[in-house]
């Protein structure tokens, strides 16, 4: 039996006391990847609740539970931060993503503990599919509240909507690598190509804007 309790506080404990030491940016990255472990180990009940509650199996839960419950423990710290500290636009995203890794890295965690790390192409594949797949739901989490919130008129409908994407991308992954073949294999490589590909167009972007402001 696995005790995530357990390897959260071995994890935790250590990032939490440095950082009495960290200054500045590097303290707030530590603490939101701290919180998204913290997340990542809630969602596990949550996930087993409902999952029991409707009386679901581990394919049904993959689909249909699990992208809506983690993406939705992702967002309340998020959330949080934004509504209480009311930080800079440009924060956000980072704060976004750092929960992101946070949760990424203690789903991970857990998985070697309970499976072991002897298979290095099963560890490879989470690292690139299962990994990239919640740091690419932080991406479009984060840059999308971060456009919504300077509309205020947008901010809830644009935050329900943010939501469901990130759900939707999240039960697509999960109903491909569920599934044989060809469409397993693509739904390894999808979260990593698209955030290759959104990577891409950000620097195309801010290219352009450098472009624009040496022309002014």
């Amino acid at each position: 039996m696995m005790y995530i309790e357990n390897i959260f506080i071995c994890i935790a404990v250590p990032m939490l006391l440095s950082l009495l030491f960290i200054p500045g940016e590097a303290r707030k990255y530590t603490f939101f990847v701290t919180t998204g472990m913290g997340m990542c180990m809630l969602s596990a009940y949550v996930n087993s609740f409902f999952m029991n509650y409707y009386g679901a199996d581990a394919v049904q839960a993959a689909i249909e539970i699990t992208p809506v419950c983690e993406e939705v423990m992702k967002l309340f710290p998020l959330l949080f931060y934004i509504l209480i500290f009311e930080p800079k636009k440009e924060e956000i995203p980072r704060t976004a993503i750092a929960i992101a890794v946070g949760f990424a890295t203690f789903e991970n965690i857990c998985y070697l503990t309970e499976n072991g790390a002897a298979d290095f192409e099963i560890l490879v594949v989470r690292g690139f599919a299962s990994g990239a797949l919640h740091i690419l739901c932080g991406i479009l989490m984060g840059f999308g509240i971060t456009y919504i919130f300077r509309r205020r008129t947008l901010a809830i409908t644009g935050m329900v909507g943010l939501l469901g994407a990130c759900s939707v991308f999240h039960a697509i992954y999960n109903l491909l690598v569920s599934a044989e073949g060809n469409w397993r294999a693509f739904g390894y490589l999808f979260p990593t190509v698209m955030i290759l590909g959104l990577f891409a167009g950000w620097k195309s972007i801010i290219k352009l804007k450098e472009e624009k402001n040496s022309f002014t």
